[in-house]
């Protein structure tokens, strides 16, 4: 199994520096990892580092919170794409889900969609917050609005990703579309498990102990 080719390296803390930004780059093109996942400030600048490799650029939007507004979210979305990324991994909006606004959250990642085109959306459901009801929920609010991907975890919620949440979000988007599991993934057994139930993508910081 070449686990590098399932990793998302992954730097999203608030004080990442634009050095720290160039390490993970030059990590994930000595490791061939399929992506990175960043902030949207240090798009363009992690765009100049990878553009003579095959490793991917991905970007939060609406992170970590999900609470933004949602024209916001757009925007953010179509200044990543315009900067260089190759893909969008979005924080729904987990108030309004919790509150059953499933229209609105549905909405919000239709919209992003549209405004990235052929690019990858992931969208992050932050299992942690959510009951299983509202888990299955936007499971297919993801579907219904045409991601690519569902995606457990920001890494800064009360827990990251869960073979339960895993196996629940596989019975819901079944075939139609991927998951990347996020948060905690630590080692190489975990991240083999998950590669196993399924799981297309594992987002982490610890990619480089995990393939050695």
């Amino acid at each position: 199994m070449q686990l590098n080719k399932f990793i998302d390296h992954t730097n999203l803390k608030p004080t990442a520096t634009p050095g720290d930004i160039k390490k993970l780059c030059s990590e994930a093109i000595a490791h061939q990892f399929y992506a990175i996942c960043i902030n949207s400030c240090y798009v363009k600048l992690a765009y100049e580092e990878l553009k003579t490799s095959e490793i991917k650029l991905a970007a939060v939007v609406g992170f970590p919170l999900g609470a933004m507004d949602m024209n916001s979210k757009v925007f953010e979305a179509e200044q990543c794409i315009a900067n260089g990324a190759d893909e969008i991994d979005m924080v729904i909006n987990i108030g309004q889900l919790k509150a059953g606004n499933i229209e609105l959250v549905e909405n919000e990642i239709a919209l992003i969609k549209k405004a990235i085109g052929r690019k990858i959306l992931k969208v992050i459901i932050e299992t942690c917050y959510l009951s299983e009801e509202e888990k299955i929920a936007a499971c297919e609010c993801a579907l219904r609005a045409k991601a690519n991907f569902v995606k457990t975890s920001t890494g800064f919620g009360t827990s990251g990703a869960s073979f339960d949440d895993v196996k629940l979000m596989k019975s819901v988007v079944k075939e139609e579309l991927q998951i990347k599991a996020s948060g905690g993934i630590k080692d190489t057994e975990t991240a083999e498990k998950y590669i196993k139930m399924g799981v297309a993508r594992l987002g982490t910081s610890s990619g480089i102990s995990i393939i050695q």
